[in-house]
């Protein structure tokens, strides 16, 4: 729309924009809607007008988020993001070197552009020194070398695309070199590309740079009076300087040297504006931070891309605390009432219409701030078969956004059910959850139908459930099917399940007392082996496993074992696998709540006396130092290097460890109710590392056992250890030690997070572009799947290995030649269990890969 001419932004006085400035209205349009500049027009009678005193079009004032300006370069200038961008577009185009090119860009050395009959070759660099040289030698015309932008716009002029094409293709079958031949393919990928687009080489080369709309980069007044502006209108002002110097310069015919300095200045300072970050010396503002330029505008994730197009803010959202609601079904939530009236307020208002309460949306809208009786009935109506949708951040995968049928609540907090979670990787001890609603009724249909949170019981990476009880609903479930000995009634015989709930609830029978009782026609028993029972047997149990199977559909088996964590999450697959999803939600509910139900009624707590440190640790700690002492010895002697020494000390501090660690967990397995325990004691700290409820034996070996050693931030193992454990205390230099530990592992975590989501993001570029059309592609081809070891230790199985997975060939029994899983066929369950009994060590499989 005009050329900027001046670096001038507003006049101080006036505080209206100079004319041909950064800021200039008939450049850019009117400050004022419907005026120009000077006023002689006013108002929307004189739309599309060009005032003849200013030149200023009168129209909207929002035009300056539009039009833009130019500057015309004095020299022409290189694009930074074609030469300084690795790998180097102009580099590979050209053929040379990223650092060879910035020196003939930065007007450091000479490029030959035309050797003629000298020796030199094209391409060359000539320092100063030597072009001076060669020029009192061969000549003035003898040949031609320049620098700075002029020579690499003339290299790319002189390149032919096509002829270049041909040749690389040629020279890249001719090559042996691996690395040669990378090269090329690079270059014949950027060659071709320009080729195909219809765009020149040499317009990577600029005369002329675009001004982007003032209001985009705006200069407005603070308070005290001084004006806060954005870091860009530094950026061009300093280019207008530069290039109107230059131009002057060049009139007055100043000598060579001057000039070539000032054309080198302005190719930087086109560089700060592009690319600041990439400079060698970035431009500072006066607080000593680099300017950000354009390119900083746009990337990353505070970049216009990330933050403002795909991050744009929603209406009918609400953010507040979750905190837990145990009384929920699995498919609700609680929304308080506040947000529900916010959320819903369209379709009350509808309602309110139909129903006559009000005749205007303003009538309407009256009540609701009122919040007049027959507003609550309605918003009960209307959130009937409405779901919401329930986000917490960061939302890694698909259950991080789920919906969930809202039912009113009182207070500020949302109420989430316990079981969901995991997959959110939610707690209750602060989190913020985000809501949504759905308005249209597709999307609310998607909500019901995909997003229900009773239809993703199953994680999509590894088909286990995702919804499974943890923490308090797997230690009520533990503690009510553990079994002990000496209980009130204690070998009592029962005929049925009824009769147990029925001398439990009367204290005739303990929880944990081993009893024996008669299952109901058809059902079998499982026990902790996986060995099933006959139907209708008479099985040896407890009255607290009674009580949770009696919970479960009764075509499942009775599970005679203790319910540990892993027990829990196989019962609900069991259940999936045998009578499908609603069951199983039913299920989920009833077991959450006998959790819940049963951590409660077990009172178990954490105390400090419950954490056993083993009565033999100081023993088992002298006779390490004697060997460490041993070892030392041996090292002054010259018997062994210090590498042999630090890692014999080591493996005895780590040796030592583990046997404390097992002393430990023994101890705590056997103390059930030592003289000063109470009756039926159970160690809760035992329990819930066991039943997978919370904690593992790590942390109670640092609680009760030895902390043991500590990693240096450098990763090296510090070799003298923590002796003492949290319960005993630290002394100061264990607890500086531990620092270490406690320092690296924080570090650690941030720098994974920060390149887990950059791999998710490079994954998700890679494969946006792979289009899936078919369902078989017929190669023969697959992957080996083998028994994961770790060690000596078997880490997974082969069944778990290969379940769920389509065989490549048909699996065969090796003695009889049956076939167990024809060729593309899925490996079942219990396809993958028979292929293990078969003693197999590995299987060929499809995959998508």
């Amino acid at each position: 729309f005009g050329e900027v001419k001046k670096p001038e932004t507003i006049n101080y006085r006036t505080y209206r924009p100079e004319k041909d400035g950064l800021m200039c209205e008939k450049i850019f349009g009117p400050e004022k809607d419907w005026e120009c500049s000077c006023g002689k027009y006013r108002g929307m009678k004189y739309k599309g007008m060009i005032c003849d005193r200013c030149g200023v079009k009168v129209t909207h004032s929002r035009v300056r988020r539009k039009r833009m300006g130019h500057i015309e370069l004095a020299a022409p200038i290189v694009h930074i993001w074609f030469f300084k961008a690795m790998p180097s577009r102009l580099g590979a185009l050209l053929d040379m070197k990223t650092t060879s090119l910035e020196k003939v860009i930065y007007f450091q050395d000479y490029v030959v552009l035309d050797p003629k009959d000298t020796p030199f070759k094209k391409q060359q660099l000539l320092s100063e020194e030597e072009y001076r040289q060669a020029r009192d030698e061969y000549g003035e015309t003898a040949f031609e070398a320049e620098m700075g932008a002029e020579a690499v716009r003339k290299m790319l002029l002189s390149l032919d695309l096509v002829e270049l094409s041909k040749e690389l293709r040629v020279d890249l079958e001719e090559t042996g070199s691996k690395q040669k031949a990378k090269d090329l393919v690079n270059r014949l990928k950027i060659v071709e590309a320009i080729r195909d687009s219809e765009n020149k080489p040499e317009w990577l080369v600029l005369d002329v740079i675009p001004v982007i709309p003032p209001d985009l980069r705006p200069l407005v007044m603070l308070d005290s009076g001084n004006f806060a502006t954005s870091d860009l209108n530094d950026l061009y002002r300093r280019i207008i300087n530069r290039n109107n110097r230059l131009k002057k310069l060049v009139d007055l015919n100043a000598p060579e040297v001057i000039i070539r300095n000032e054309k080198r200045m302005l190719q930087q300072s086109v560089d700060a504006l592009f690319d600041n970050n990439r400079c060698k010396r970035p431009v500072l503002a006066s607080s000593n931070r680099p300017l950000k330029s354009l390119t900083d505008m746009i990337k990353g994730k505070q970049g216009r891309f990330r933050e403002n197009l795909l991050g744009k803010r929603v209406d009918y959202s609400a953010r507040s605390v979750i905190v837990v609601g145990p009384r929920l079904r699995l498919h609700q939530c609680g929304l308080p009432k506040k947000i529900a009236l916010e959320l819903y307020q369209p379709f009350i208002i509808r309602r309110l219409k139909d129903l006559g309460h009000a005749d205007t949306i303003k009538s309407a809208k009256k009540m609701l701030e009122r919040k007049d009786a027959e507003v609550w009935d309605i918003l009960e109506e209307v959130i009937h078969n409405h779901p919401v949708l329930l986000n917490r951040a960061p939302t890694l995968h698909r259950m991080g956004i789920q919906a969930f049928e809202p039912t009113l609540v009182e207070g500020n907090a949302i109420k989430l059910h316990p079981l969901v979670c995991k997959g959110f990787n939610a707690d209750f001890d602060g989190d913020q959850m985000a809501v949504h609603l759905p308005l249209s009724i597709e999307a609310q249909v998607e909500a019901h139908t995909l997003m229900l949170a009773t239809n993703n019981i199953f994680s999509p990476s590894n088909g286990a459930p995702i919804i499974s009880p943890s923490q308090d609903v797997v230690m009520g479930c533990y503690y009510l099917t553990m079994s002990m000995a000496g209980r009130r009634g204690e070998d009592m015989i029962f005929r049925s399940f009824a009769e147990v709930e029925m001398a439990h609830s009367l204290g005739k029978v303990d929880t944990h007392a081993m009893i024996k009782v008669k299952l109901s026609e058809g059902r079998c028993e499982i026990d902790e082996k996986g060995a099933v029972g006959e139907a209708g047997a008479i099985t040896k149990t407890t009255a607290g496993r009674v009580l949770f199977n009696s919970i479960l559909p009764e075509s499942m088996l009775f599970y005679n074992l203790p319910m540990r964590s892993s027990e829990l999450a196989k019962v609900i697959s069991d259940c999936y696998q045998l009578l499908g999803r609603r069951q199983t939600i039913d299920l989920l509910d009833n077991m959450n709540r006998v959790g819940f139900s049963w951590s409660t009624n077990s009172g178990l707590s954490f105390a400090t006396d419950d954490l056993i440190t083993p009565e033999n640790k100081p023993e088992i700690l002298n006779d390490a130092d004697k060997q460490v002492m041993k070892i030392a010895k041996l090292y002054a002697r010259g018997v062994i290097t210090d590498g042999e020494r630090y890692n014999q000390v080591l493996d005895t501090w780590t040796h030592v460890r583990e046997q404390i660690t097992k002393e430990m967990m023994d101890d705590l397995k056997q103390d059930t109710g030592s003289s000063n325990r109470y009756a039926g004691y159970v160690n809760p700290i035992y329990l819930m590392a066991h039943s997978g409820a919370r904690g593992g034996v790590e942390q109670i070996r640092q609680l009760a056992g030895m902390r043991g050693l500590m990693a240096k931030p450098s990763g090296k193992i510090i070799e003298t250890p923590i002796k003492a454990n949290f319960r005993e205390g630290l002394t100061v230099l264990e607890y500086f030690s531990s620092t270490h530990g406690a320092r690296k592992g924080l570090a650690d975590t941030a720098l994974k997070t920060a390149d887990s989501g950059y791999l998710t993001r490079k994954l998700a570029d890679v494969a946006q572009n792979v289009v899936v059309t078919m369902h078989d592609c017929g190669t023969t081809q697959g992957i080996e799947k083998t028994v994961i070891y770790r060690g000596e230790k078997v880490e997974v199985n082969l069944a778990d290995s290969i379940r769920g997975r389509v065989s490549r060939t048909n699996i065969t029994n090796p003695i009889t030649d049956e076939i167990v899983v024809e060729e593309d066929e899925l490996i079942t369950p219990k396809s993958a269990r028979q292929i293990e009994a078969l003693g197999l060590e590995k299987i060929q499989v499809r995959s998508p890969l």
